[in-house]
């Protein structure tokens, strides 16, 4: 069992950054990959960046290339999204999320259907 908690959100002005952490506990972390969601009112969950166990692969969404950085810290088991030059449409709850690495890279994991074991979910807004 693998429990996500994540931190960092909060209130930004278009243009600004935010760093968001997803801090994991329980059993194991070992050989998870790791992907950041999001979901805006209205719209559906959808995958922003992922990570794979090692680190080596990642894979980001179009809309935030250049502008986010997915990043891991095994030893503290912990997750980030590095988020800069923000938009008003990044505003949504950000999820982190955790499932046992299938050795295929990022895009397979951030294209994974029912991934196992997710976060409570941090608002970010992004104000014009």
């Amino acid at each position: 069992q693998v429990q996500l908690v994540e931190s960092g959100g909060g209130l930004v002005q278009a243009g600004g950054s935010l760093r968001l952490s997803c801090a994991a506990s329980g059993r194991t972390f070992t050989n998870y990959g790791m992907g950041w969601f999001r979901q805006a009112p209205g719209k559906e969950r959808e995958c922003v960046a992922a990570i794979s166990w090692i680190g080596v692969s990642t894979w980001y969404a179009d809309a935030v290339k250049g502008r986010f950085t997915i990043s891991r810290d095994n030893a503290n088991k912990t997750v980030f999204l590095q988020m800069n030059s923000l938009k008003p449409e990044d505003t949504a709850v950000y999820y982190c999320a955790a499932d046992l690495d299938s050795g295929l890279g990022a895009r397979v994991f951030a294209e994974k259907a029912d991934l196992r074991y997710w976060g409570q979910g941090t608002q970010v807004t992004v104000s014009s």
